[in-house]
């Protein structure tokens, strides 16, 4: 009987060696790194040993490679592996206030950014953070291989920026591979703020996130992120800070631009396919791993205040819906997504500790881990260790750093010095077995998504890929898509042609409300009139008016902790022009709508056209108006009716469940017949 065991361990070691010698070659991408040549294939020596290693061995399973390397690392590069901050270009002052404007390259920029005050509460730090390390300080002394470049540059200059990152770090003592990620950088948006979106980019144009929804079209959802995925890998971008899971059920919300609405089987919708789009099924040498956040639902906030403030900590569910918002996370974990974010707020909730969702064993372990099932990674938010504590305030950074890693947290985000993480392990607050954990799924997504094979780009691809006319002729069909048409009383619309139609967009970027701008408004006469009417100067000359505006609350990051009012004239409007102009002609109305503005202050049985947007061009707007375009979109969410509405609505509650709430529906848009 022995005999026979022997003889089919025998056989099945020449079948395993047949197969390793008829193994197809891994595509290996290097530059320092030593080839060694075993059983005529291609590895990379990444430690320089002159052996092959199991983690250099890219036939063998990714759990068997991790197991290897971890054995290899130390616990000091461990926690190197569990920071990820932000990195800069050479010429790249993001986060460096008053810092002057400079050319940004593909080269490193080597200054340490420390950071003496609290950004989001305007209070001086206990202690000065370093937001970024100088890079290759930050690789080979803090042992960084996670970065989060927030730098709006070409492609040329990303690729090779990135290739020179990847150079440095395969140089190190074990060639561990770099991964950057990036918050969008496809979407036309208002507030462009670091952290939020990076805006209009070298990268193909889309309609912002709540247009995205507004088109109701799943199949080219999953071809922009299809298409987005990439641009992105073309450039050495291969995580995304992305995609708002949250829901806009709290109307006040600063952050409502970045979500797929209220509606939690669209945004579900939404989010399943952008995860499939950038990932594909499973991570692939291919994918760009997404961030899907902030986990469980950022929308309900207390009052629509954002909890990156002191005075926007809470979220509440006075409506009882805490499930509601759970469920497009459901659908992210479904579809794969690689990591989840949860959000800084803490819970005024009975059942719940009152502690920020990262440091939420309940949240964390119990929910999404237990309950759910993810088996990713969980990623904090930028800064709730050293600034926005919520409800663990009393915590010295190290207890913080034990709670937020009892809690379930993988990797931290804010900070670029990990000698506070690594005091928390070497005090004996964390065990390395709980650290191991943790790289161990870090890790896990480096190799299922080749890095380890080949971290490089090649800068002439990324060239021709990025912002291309065949990526962006798709997008312009979203841009027509995601327009909704609310009301067209009269047939005004389509415009008939040789209208003369004086076209006006008001947009204030700064200043006080009102429209005390030096010149908020644009009078729009396009070069090219591809759309049979008249553009004239002035409305005297107009048979219609068309105008188009563009409230803002003045971005996130400008918020003083004061009550959040939604009417126009609150959100840079001067009410009084626009009402001027709607009793002057014929006027069609268009609201960019990056919150549910209350419109009642010119809606007053005069505006009897108007059309939403989410983010789009000049040309697609026009495209709708004039007929070229059937409008087909519909409203992310539910506007309210008044002020008073919005006050009084449940946070947790979206807008078409609320009674004696909307003046346009969630659902609602028209079309022409």
């Amino acid at each position: 009987m022995k005999s026979k065991y022997l003889s089919i361990i025998l056989l099945w070691v020449g079948f395993s060696e047949a197969f390793a010698q008829k193994a197809k070659q891994a595509d290996l991408g290097y530059r320092s790194a030593k080839i060694l040549k075993v059983g005529g294939l291609d590895f990379k020596d990444l430690n320089k040993n002159g052996k092959l290693d199991k983690y250099e061995d890219w036939r063998l399973p990714n759990e068997e490679r991790i197991k290897d390397l971890i054995s290899q690392m130390t616990l000091e590069e461990k926690i190197g592996f569990m920071i990820i901050s932000t990195t800069r270009l050479a010429g790249d002052n993001s986060f460096q206030a008053g810092a002057a404007r400079a050319e940004i390259s593909s080269g490193f920029n080597e200054e340490d950014l420390m950071q003496p005050i609290n950004m989001f509460t305007r209070k001086p730090l206990p202690v000065p953070m370093m937001s970024a390390a100088g890079t290759t300080k930050g690789i080979t002394n803090f042992h960084l291989r996670h970065f989060i470049l927030r730098a709006n540059t070409n492609a040329r200059t990303m690729a090779e920026w990135s290739n020179n990152l990847q150079a440095l770090c395969e140089n190190s003592r074990l060639g561990i591979p770099a991964i950057v990620a990036s918050n969008p950088r496809n979407h036309i948006t208002v507030d462009a703020a670091i952290g939020l979106s990076v805006g209009t980019t070298a990268f193909s144009r889309w309609p912002g996130e709540l247009g995205m929804a507004a088109m109701r079209d799943l199949k080219l959802t999953r071809e922009f992120a299809e298409i987005a995925a990439k641009e992105w890998s073309s450039v050495g971008l291969r995580k995304g800070y992305m995609y708002m899971a949250d829901l806009a059920t709290e109307p006040r919300w600063q952050r409502i631009e970045g979500t797929f609405g209220e509606d939690a089987d669209l945004a579900s919708n939404m989010i399943r396919e952008i995860v499939l789009g950038f990932q594909g099924t499973k991570l692939n040498k291919n994918s760009v791993a997404m961030t899907t956040k902030h986990f469980p639902g950022g929308g309900p906030q207390v009052g629509g205040q954002d909890s990156h403030f002191d005075w926007g900590k809470y979220a509440h569910y006075p409506g009882g819906m805490f499930d509601y918002h759970v469920k497009p996370f459901i659908a992210a974990i479904k579809a794969g997504t690689s990591a989840i974010m949860p959000y800084y707020s803490a819970p005024k909730d009975k059942n719940m500790e009152e502690v920020g969702f990262s440091y939420n064993k309940a949240i964390i372990q119990d929910l999404l881990r237990k309950k759910l099932g993810f088996k990713g990674i969980i990623n904090s938010d930028t800064g709730p260790i050293d600034m926005m504590p919520w409800g663990v305030e009393k915590l010295t950074i190290v207890q913080r750093y034990q709670k937020a890693l009892d809690a379930g947290v993988d990797i931290f985000s804010g900070g670029a010095d990990p000698a506070l993480l690594l005091e928390t392990v070497k005090t004996g607050l964390v065990s390395e077995a709980r650290i191991n954990e943790s790289v161990t799924r870090l890790l896990r997504e480096k190799f299922e998504l080749g890095l380890f094979e080949n971290p490089f780009v090649d800068a002439e691809i990324a060239v021709k890929t990025v912002g291309n006319a065949e990526f962006q002729k798709k997008a312009d069909v979203a841009f027509r898509k995601s327009i909704v048409l609310l009301r067209n009383e009269g047939q005004l619309l389509p415009l008939k042609q040789k209208k003369k139609v004086y076209f006006e967009t008001y947009y204030e970027r700064g200043g006080p409300p009102g429209g005390q701008a030096p010149n908020p408004v644009s009078v729009n006469i396009p070069k090219e009139n591809k759309w049979n009417i008249e553009f004239v100067s002035s409305k005297e000359e107009a048979d219609v008016i068309l105008v188009w505006l563009i409230p803002t609350g003045g971005g996130l990051f400008s918020s003083q902790g004061k009550p959040i009012d939604l009417s126009l004239s609150k959100n840079k409007i001067n009410v009084s022009h626009i009402n001027e102009l709607v009793n002057a002609k014929p006027t069609i109305v268009v609201v960019n709508y990056t919150n549910p503005w209350v419109i009642d202050e010119i809606d007053k049985g005069s505006a009897k056209t108007i059309l939403a947007t989410f983010g789009t061009t000049q040309d697609a707007l026009l495209d709708i108006v004039t007929g070229k375009f059937n409008p087909t979109g519909k409203m992310p969410f539910s506007t309210p009716v008044s002020q008073k509405a919005a006050e009084e609505n449940k946070s947790d509650v979206p807008g078409f469940m609320e009674a004696n709430y909307a003046l346009f529906k969630f659902g609602d848009g028209l079309n022409y017949k």
